[in-house]
């Protein structure tokens, strides 16, 4: 059974009625009527069945823009053919350009200061650079520019990496082979997948959660067991596994304690250490974002200024790496390390249009937001300069009104099966039921945060 369309969907942003358009070929047959009744559910809403077959929304996450027009300045300057193959979008080709290029100027890669990195008329003659001091300026600031390009790459797509972690955990990691070795375990991932990938909408009512009825229907296939609700994950008993579900690679998007038990101590031990290495290098870098920006810490609220995207992104991903974390802490019978080492989980900035909206419905601050501002911060904990245990937790916690254990701060977070609701259209997270309209407004900012622009007749044909 070909399952390489689905493997495809999990580095996209495709709705989960795309995806379960797909699964239907490939599941036709293996399922029971009432399973196919609620696949077709959710497939009923695909673009391919409806009415405008088209979304205003990518299908993909934001990509960093490649560096192609700055190699190609510094291959003509350099007398030098771009590789044809190569369209420079990602790192590793930028940088095995640079590798390439410095030499012949006598650069190091790295060493780009103006002034005390370029070599003057004795050391080009020494190197057997035959070039005016013009000729080799323009050599130079062409490399400089393009190793400030790479590093803008580097950081932009360490961003969606961030992104796609906050999203739907290491499922862009797989490998095909991985994912391929079961078409039950391969439907539930892909679907799961999109589910998890799903933007977040302007709303005080919460955002979708992604174990719809869908999503539960494929996992009962894999775990060999009738459907059902979930009462919840907290002292839930390892369920009998399907011996050809592929759990290895289900835990990678849905670490959920019974996902975890099917797993053997080798595998748990991998999947601990890969989330404690990102839980560390994600701690360093919300230290960094923290230490640039003045975030208002006792709310979160967004002022001008604050690199909101940049935080959220991280701060998702932490979180995400933090649930799994835990999840396997108590897989492994490891809870006790929380007794002397319990990372916070890290708060979201919220904007500020959105907490009014919270007072003026009668609501207040989430109160995760006091637990957030009492307990040290989490790269402070990782990096040993501060202490944060489970009492400290459950203090501030119980101070804020919080169970620590429903709540997610000492426990894996429980939770139940959700209707499947079709996915909205969304111009920067609000609903707009056109798709047609959506790409209008999205094309003059409307709803942005940015000055918009006029929807009449000229500005639209300069647009």
């Amino acid at each position: 059974m070909d399952v390489q369309p689905l493997y495809g969907t999990l580095r996209q942003r495709r709705r989960p009625e795309d995806v379960a358009e797909l699964l239907l070929p490939v599941l036709e047959g293996r399922l029971s009527p009432a399973e196919l009744t609620t696949l077709r559910q959710a497939a009923a809403h695909s673009l391919r069945r409806g009415v405008w077959q088209y979304t205003a929304m990518l299908q993909t996450f934001r990509q960093p823009v490649g560096a192609s027009r700055q190699v190609q300045t510094a291959a003509e300057l350099f007398d030098m053919v771009p590789a044809p193959a190569l369209r420079y979008e990602e790192a590793g080709e930028v940088e095995a350009f640079l590798q390439e290029v410095n030499p012949l100027i006598g650069k190091t890669v790295g060493r780009n200061n103006y002034r005390t990195d370029r070599l003057d008329r004795a050391a080009r003659e020494a190197q057997g650079l035959d070039l005016s001091k013009r000729q080799y300026n323009k050599r130079f600031r062409a490399v400089r520019h393009l190793e400030e390009k790479l590093l803008t790459m580097l950081a932009e797509q360490r961003k969606v990496q961030f992104e796609q972690i906050a999203k739907s955990g290491l499922a862009h990691t797989l490998s095909y082979e991985e994912f391929a070795q079961d078409v039950d375990s391969a439907a539930f991932i892909a679907y799961y997948t999109a589910r998890c990938n799903l933007r977040s909408e302007f709303t005080i009512s919460g955002q979708q959660r992604p174990y719809d009825q869908v999503a539960d229907m494929l996992f009962r296939r894999c775990a060999g067991r009738k459907p059902s609700a979930i009462a919840g994950w907290l002292g839930a008993a390892a369920v009998p596994a399907s011996p050809s579900a592929n759990w290895w690679a289900i835990a990678h998007v849905y670490p959920a304690p019974e996902v975890l038990a099917a797993l053997n101590s080798q595998q748990q031990g991998e999947l601990l250490g890969r989330w404690t290495t990102l839980l560390h290098e994600m701690a360093t870098y919300l230290g960094h974002i923290w230490a640039r920006n003045t975030f208002a810490r006792e709310t979160m609220v967004v002022k001008q200024g604050d690199d909101s995207s940049t935080w959220n992104a991280a701060a998702g991903s932490w979180n995400k790496a933090r649930d799994a974390w835990m999840n396997l802490l108590y897989a492994l019978g490891m809870e006790f390390v929380l007794e002397e080492m319990c990372f916070g989980k890290a708060l979201r900035l919220m904007a500020a249009d959105v907490v009014a909206w919270h007072y003026s419905a009668g609501q207040k601050l989430d109160p995760n937001t006091q637990v957030w501002a009492t307990l040290p911060l989490p790269w402070e904990v990782f990096a040993g300069t501060a202490r944060c245990t489970r009492a400290q937790v459950e203090l501030a916690c119980q101070q804020a009104g919080l169970d620590p254990l429903k709540s997610g701060w000492l426990a894996p977070r429980p939770h139940g099966v959700v209707p499947f609701r079709p996915t909205p259209e969304l111009v920067h997270g609000v609903s707009v039921a056109n798709p047609y309209l959506a790409t209008v407004l999205k094309r003059h900012r409307y709803f942005s945060g940015k000055p918009t622009r006029p929807l009449g007749p000229e500005a639209a044909g300069n647009s």
